[in-house]
């Protein structure tokens, strides 16, 4: 990569050579050289109309000399299916691409497992880089090499994991995003501070509003310390089975909320925001956290502008759709529990009474 002023750069360091870069900035796309080593002689982009619109000369720019093909999918967790992926997959061939092509997802996070998951199985792998475009992708999706697509069953069932060559986190890109969605990926955001680290929970609390109206160094400071928790956490535990389960906080609620309300009524970062509710209800019931620390994640989600609670839903069908989850074992679903602010775990041993009251914290009939 050319010598790029400007640039914050935090290492997914696994093992072997398959370590690579978050390169975090404020107006990086567009700069010549950026992906210098990152992409080779072909290209597929996948977007979609939208954010190709915006972003996609940018990226053109940073591209240099690759010859580059673009494939758009839908916009929206509706489009996150097998027939979008093979969609992505007949491009591939019909414009000839092999295995020294690379794939670069330019967009959020239905973009990015998409493309990540046909990187992962096109010629049973290619190169991989992520240009996420929303928050929620920056700090969460685009880092750590899952990608999945989702099924009728439940939320991303069919995937693989494929890290990718680089990241690249243009903080420029956030202003571009309506509100909503720009607060649904500080959900994601909040959750590292609650799994990992207090003190940045506290700067949190501290600078809601600097967030919320998107100023730079608040803007860069929280997207590089998610990303370095997650690389941590990533580089521990590539492919979840131990630690790296601690990066579901909330999840578990929250995939249970989008499957019941068919991937329409929430955005990921809502849905995860009241799993998270869910998630700190069930803590302080088994012991493992303060009331005053489930009140504190209510009160910064609520000054984020996030949702704690959904509205007309019943518990059944959140509880059915639990029965999907990954982190089923032997029969048993695992939860992530806080264990006071900056600390949790992963536990099996939760009655059933203790599931449907931390549900009932989370929706209103």
């Amino acid at each position: 990569m050319s010598e790029i002023s400007g640039i914050s750069r935090v290492e997914v360091a696994l093992e072997g050579s398959r370590s690579y870069p978050i390169l975090i900035g404020d107006g990086l796309l567009g700069q010549p050289g950026l992906l210098d080593g990152f992409v080779g002689p072909k290209a597929l982009v996948v977007t979609n109309a939208a954010v190709a619109g915006l972003l996609l000369p940018k990226l053109q720019g940073s591209l240099g000399a690759t010859r580059i093909d673009v494939v758009h999918i839908g916009d929206g967790e509706q489009f996150k299916t097998l027939g979008t992926y093979a969609e992505v997959i007949d491009q591939l061939v019909a414009h000839g691409h092999n295995r020294d092509t690379t794939i670069v997802a330019l967009g959020g996070g239905v973009v990015g497992d998409v493309a990540g998951f046909a990187a992962a199985t096109y010629q049973r792998g290619v190169d991989l880089v992520q240009v996420p475009t929303t928050l929620l992708a920056q700090v969460d999706s685009a880092v750590g090499g899952k990608t999945a697509v989702n099924h009728p069953g439940g939320k991303n069932l069919v995937g693989a994991f494929h890290q990718p060559r680089a990241v690249v986190a243009d903080v420029a890109v956030l202003r571009t995003l309506p509100r909503r969605e720009f607060a649904a990926g500080l959900a994601e955001v909040v959750k590292y501070g609650v799994i990992a680290d207090a003190e940045f929970f506290a700067w949190l609390e501290a600078n809601a509003a600097a967030l919320l109206s998107q100023e730079t160094s608040a803007l860069r400071h929280a997207v590089c310390r998610a990303c370095e928790i997650k690389a941590e956490v990533v580089a521990a535990d590539e492919r979840e089975t131990g630690r790296r389960a601690i990066l579901n906080f909330g999840h578990t609620f929250g995939h249970a909320l989008e499957a019941a309300t068919g991937y329409e009524r929430f955005l990921h970062g809502e849905a995860v925001a009241i799993g998270m509710t869910m998630a700190m209800a069930l803590s302080v019931h088994l012991g493992r956290a303060e009331l005053g620390d489930a009140a504190r994640v209510d009160a910064l989600l609520t000054a984020l502008g996030l949702p704690t609670q959904a509205a007309d839903m019943q518990a059944a069908p959140l509880r059915q759709a639990m029965g999907m989850d990954k982190k089923v074992r032997e029969g048993q679903l695992r939860f992530i529990v806080c264990d006071g602010l900056g600390a949790c775990s992963v536990t099996a041993d939760v009655a059933e009474g203790a599931v449907e009251q931390a549900i009932g914290a989370g929706v209103v009939r």
